[in-house]
């Protein structure tokens, strides 16, 4: 099984500290994000696809070409055009169903477990403020309805997380534009929900790494997710 990481974006909240590093291998605990990341994938993975951008040789120059006996393939997202964009950009590579992830956040190894057991899912956790994220409803069964981008109110708390379980069926849908050139992966998963059961799985833990701050938190975090 294949997991696509996203890594190509510059992290421009992080301010100065992205100036000369792409922000997914800023370090936690001593270690570059993504090595944490590869390290909770379930043994079921056998290839690690990085989409990159920014500062991308430096994620190549970090793990080569694999990493504890799992194939690295690299793509390169040179036109940030979104999360959506970043997927076709491994469309070629892909055989069958596959996970994805974005690069700068924080998952529990056990939920990663749980979400390949699906053909189709997406992770998802309870918020407070639900004005920034994109929150999921879900039908009787669990499964996506719609998606509201940063609602100002909202019955449901389910923020989207980064961590999705796909298969090619994906690449049927055309991607959903989310303003600014770019195209979300989640808001074209609420168009395919409409032909597709795509369940929603609620995470034990998540740790989002946006800012400055979240990296100085996550130094005690880190030991939650290791």
């Amino acid at each position: 099984m294949q997991a696509v990481i996203l890594a190509a974006g510059r992290g421009k909240r992080m301010r100065n500290l992205t100036d000369k590093n792409n922000k997914n291998m800023l370090h936690v605990g001593g270690y570059p994000i993504l090595k944490h990341k590869l390290d909770l994938l379930p043994e079921e993975i056998d290839e690690v696809i990085f989409v990159i951008g920014y500062q991308g040789n430096k994620i190549r120059r970090e793990f080569g070409n694999s990493y504890k006996g799992r194939k690295i393939t690299y793509v390169e997202q040179k036109r940030l055009n979104g999360t959506g964009g970043a997927i076709h950009r491994a469309k070629k590579l892909l055989k069958g169903k596959f996970l994805v992830m974005y690069g700068d956040d924080l998952y529990d190894k056990g939920d990663v477990q749980k979400i390949i057991k699906y053909d189709l899912a997406i992770l998802a956790k309870k918020v407070k403020d639900v004005s920034k994220f994109g929150i999921l409803k879900t039908d009787k069964k669990g499964n996506l309805k719609e998606i509201k981008e940063k609602p100002k109110r909202s019955k449901s708390k389910l923020a989207a997380i980064g961590l999705f379980m796909l298969n090619k069926n994906f690449f049927k849908f055309k991607l959903v534009s989310v303003g600014n050139g770019e195209y979300g992966l989640p808001q074209t998963l609420a168009s395919m929900a409409k032909e597709f059961d795509i369940k929603i799985l609620e995470a034990r833990r998540w740790y989002p790494i946006g800012t400055p701050e979240d990296l100085e938190n996550a130094q005690m975090a880190i030991k939650r997710f290791v």
